[in-house]
């Protein structure tokens, strides 16, 4: 399997099982690296679930609440995004501990025009006030072609990637994204001005949805963090050091706050517009307006669209075109012999189907701390 970017191997040593990671440079300009040992628990999904909503519930959440809450970061985990899913969950407690995610806190719609609604999102859980926003937005391009809610007042959705598969996997075209708490400089800045806004397309086909997640770096701080901790340098510079140099040090663009934006100013200008857009609609707070805490980031504003590819009649049409796609990468020629180029969201699949057979992988000391909670 993959993660990180590593092709991971599966030994077991006096009971324990480790992924023991090898670097992967299909479709990657990065280098091979030495292989080392990370210890990983694997755990049933079901038992991840129940575990993460038995704290849920303590904290707040009506029991449907926290089994919707809690399945969505096991099958984070369970996709193979590990930096949002069960790795993620002591943050979000934090989050609902000091009053920035109100458990009870449910996204309503305020305004509607047509197939375009804004809504509040009243400080709930945020991947359950998106899961509720895209769903809304299929339900209104069912009945109208494409369906958007803009809502605001909101917080961090985790996964970005989770609502497009939705989207998709109702039949959907789904584009959304989200604004974030200031965490990039904007193009010829020397501090963090806008948001590594994340933004998500996705495509149905029955064959395997093709799902774009990006955010607006080169790499996200998820990715900093865990090639920070494997005493990794980064395949390609991926941002400035503290005096203002490029660098493929992790730790050094931690410390420095200053990614580099995908596309440098293509993708600052990408991050702008896409702030402007989800606070103008949703009448929400802007990046700026956000607080630059991990642990206090509040009050997001976010868009989510669904397009019908069936609004015109039979949509295998559509799904044609999107197949042909997909071969005419399959068929061109890989940098590395005997790897095939890949569409995005591809090696998902394979990752959920190998994870849900051996159990989720979670490192122990994450693991410990969710148990006493």
């Amino acid at each position: 399997m993959f993660f990180c970017g590593f092709r991971i191997r599966r030994t077991k040593e006096n009971g324990v099982s480790w992924l023991r990671r090898r670097s992967n440079t299909a479709n990657s300009a990065s280098p091979a690296s030495s292989a080392f040992l990370t210890p990983m628990n694997r755990i049933p999904f079901d038992e991840v679930r129940e575990t993460l909503a038995g704290v849920l519930l303590k904290l707040g959440f009506a029991p449907d609440c926290a089994q919707t809450c809690a399945r969505l970061f096991a099958e984070t985990t369970r996709d193979g995004v590990y930096t949002h899913g069960i790795n993620r969950f002591p943050r979000f407690v934090a989050t609902i501990r000091n009053g920035c995610v109100d458990p009870a806190g449910e996204a309503v719609a305020t305004a509607r025009c047509g197939a375009l609604e804004r809504w509040d999102g009243h400080k709930g859980p945020g991947n359950l006030n998106a899961l509720a926003a895209m769903e809304r937005a299929i339900a209104l391009a069912r009945e109208h072609g494409i369906g958007c809610v803009a809502m605001g007042n909101t917080n961090h959705w985790m996964r970005a990637g989770t609502y497009g598969w939705q989207a998709a996997e109702a039949g959907m075209i789904g584009i959304c994204w989200t604004n974030t708490m200031p965490n990039l400089p904007a193009w010829g800045g020397a501090e963090r001005a806008i948001g590594n806004n994340p933004l998500v397309i996705a495509v149905p086909r029955s064959s395997g949805p093709v799902v774009l997640d990006m955010a607006m770096s080169q790499f996200s701080y998820g990715t900093l963090e865990s090639y920070r901790k494997r005493g990794e340098q980064l395949p390609v510079d991926g941002g400035f050091d503290t005096e203002g140099n490029l660098t493929r040090d992790p730790a050094a663009i931690e410390k420095s706050w200053r990614p580099l934006p995908i596309g440098y100013w293509k993708g600052s200008g990408l991050s702008v517009l896409l702030d402007m857009v989800a606070a103008m609609m949703a009448l929400g707070r802007a990046t700026h307006q956000i607080a630059p805490d991990a642990e206090r980031e509040a009050g997001v504003s976010q868009m989510f669209f669904a397009l019908n590819p069936g609004a015109f009649g039979d949509p295998s049409q559509a799904e044609k075109i999107a197949d042909g796609v997909v071969a005419s990468l399959h068929n061109s020629q890989p940098a590395t012999p005997n790897r095939k180029v890949r569409y995005p969201g591809e090696q998902t699949l394979r990752i959920r189907g190998e994870n849900l057979a051996l159990g989720l992988p979670v490192e122990p000391a994450v693991w410990a701390e969710i148990l006493a909670m």
